[in-house]
């Protein structure tokens, strides 16, 4: 089988959950030896060399990046081409990430290769496909990565059902919809006329590399804005109120806001970070805003490590309670179920047993595996 996977960024920089998710997706067609040309986008952070690692490693057979052409070189055909139609369409921004000459490019790839399935990830490159004469065909699959509507709420431009029109006009132009969680599945199933199917983060099972424990508590963040905001209410809010003899490793582009402490060991990247998940007794999530899945629980969850996390955090877990995540909004209570965690073996025992019961069930490589198959069958 013959697939086309456009994910924009680098799959291999996996400190990121998006990435995390691209790469696990790679990893599942390689198993079920699925012929895979990648297709990115150029940029200071994904180049022809990571491209080139990432076919050496045998998970892809092509890759190709897109780039922006230079409109000044090509000043009529941007005009005529790009930027007028925009125009006179009133797109809305957001929901259209191509820049001049992406289209062009990703066009003459599906002129020059035949594909099964063509699976496009996030609703704003949906314009690739639109309109496109060389499908061939082709199976047409969005991996839609989170609810954006959502995401765009705060922008002064916001108009509510004019976004959400929108990404369901994106989605419609799709014959299946994967949606990472059951929240977002409960919401597009509603107003999509295409299959809506619920394909979680899959990851194997770490439990046996469970070791010697280095840290008390872990957290994994990149530096968008949701987690500058939670991780912010973190150690102003809760850290004053633990134990300052507790040892937290922050690993991520997060650590940027965060301040020195004694306690805290800051690594703004790690090549290993199952050894991180590996050596630590609790993860953490502050999460006070943003929708779905977090991958970064779903990681914390895979070495049956309890979970301390905000509402927010358990977004798009299929279960809510039973789970391996303690939630909630208050900050003191947030600092309670730490300690208790960490001074109540029996406790942490019993907490343990709910995420590694819970992470099987319904979050493994094999419970997800078995979804994908259906897909491609």
């Amino acid at each position: 089988m013959k697939i086309l996977y456009f994910y924009p960024e680098n799959p291999a920089a996996s400190i990121q959950g998006n990435n995390a998710r691209a790469f696990a997706l790679l990893q599942y067609f390689k198993s079920k030896n699925h012929k895979i040309d990648y297709v990115g986008i150029a940029s200071k952070s994904f180049s022809e060399v990571d491209l080139e690692s990432i076919k050496n490693a045998d998970l892809i057979e092509n890759g190709f990046l897109l780039r922006e052409d230079k409109p000044i070189s090509k000043t009529l055909s941007y005009l005529f081409t790009y930027a007028i139609p925009n125009k006179l369409k009133g797109r809305i921004r957001d929901f259209d990430r191509t820049r001049f000459g992406h289209k062009e490019q990703f066009l003459k790839i599906l002129k020059d290769y035949q594909y099964d399935y063509i699976i496009i990830s996030y609703a704003y490159w949906a314009e690739l496909i639109k309109e496109n004469k060389y499908l061939k065909n082709a199976k047409l699959i969005i991996d839609t990565h989170d609810f954006l509507t959502s995401q765009f709420q705060n922008q002064k431009r916001f108009n509510l059902g004019k976004y959400f029109n929108k990404e369901i006009e994106l989605l419609n132009l799709f014959q299946k919809v994967w949606v990472i969680s059951s929240d977002e599945n409960y919401v597009f199933s509603q107003f999509v006329s295409s299959e809506v199917i619920t394909i979680p983060h899959a990851l194997q099972a770490k439990f046996q590399l469970n070791s010697a424990k280095k840290y008390d508590l872990v957290y994994v963040a990149s530096s968008n804005e949701h987690n500058v905001k939670s991780v912010k209410w973190f150690f102003e809010e809760v850290y004053p109120k633990l134990n300052h003899n507790l040892s937290i490793c922050v690993v991520g582009k997060i650590n940027d806001h965060i301040p020195e402490l004694p306690n805290v060991t800051k690594m703004h990247f790690v090549e290993d970070l199952n050894r991180v998940y590996s050596e630590s007794r609790v993860a953490i999530c502050p999460m006070l805003s943003g929708s779905g899945l977090k991958i970064k629980v779903v990681e914390a969850l895979s070495f049956g490590l309890p979970v301390v996390c905000n509402p927010r955090g358990i977004d798009g877990l299929i279960n809510k309670t039973n789970n391996g995540c303690l939630v909630t909004e208050d900050a003191t209570t947030f600092s309670k179920y730490i300690e208790q965690l960490l001074t109540d073996k029996s406790f942490y025992q019993q907490q343990q047993t709910l995420s590694e019961n819970f992470f099987v069930n319904y979050l493994s490589v094999e419970s997800v595996y078995l979804e994908l198959d259906k897909v491609f069958k």
